[in-house]
């Protein structure tokens, strides 16, 4: 079983898309049939969208806790600072890698695995 889609919702997708881009991801902005517009980014068979907030929420829920692999996470923690990503806790070694925590506008955190190719 391989995870394939995973949809988060915000108030603000524009901000949300330029946090995300800076962890690598890259979005397009549509819709399907008469739902709203969104964004999504598509890697490896891993389809990642933004969507707004439905009209029955009135926040983002922010118990979600995701988790990305991303090279080079010493560098990129230095670019998630500048886009307003709050960082949790810097890069540490752990028994499953080097990794990190940060949080996204919406009070999400996201860990981040430092990976190689």
């Amino acid at each position: 079983m391989n995870l394939n889609l995973l949809v988060i919702r915000t108030n603000d997708i524009e901000k949300l898309k330029s946090q995300y881009e800076l962890l690598g991801f890259t979005f397009d902005y549509h819709r399907h049939g008469n739902g709203p517009y969104h964004y999504a980014a598509e890697h490896s068979g891993f389809v990642f969208e933004i969507y707004p907030l439905t009209k029955s929420m009135t926040k983002a829920d922010n118990s979600l806790r995701l988790g990305f692999g991303i090279e080079n996470l010493k560098d990129s923690i230095k670019i998630l600072k500048q886009g307003g990503w709050e960082i949790i806790s810097e890069p540490t070694k752990t028994e499953w890698g080097i990794i990190s925590v940060v949080q996204d506008l919406d009070g999400r955190k996201v860990e981040l695995k430092n990976i190689t190719r």
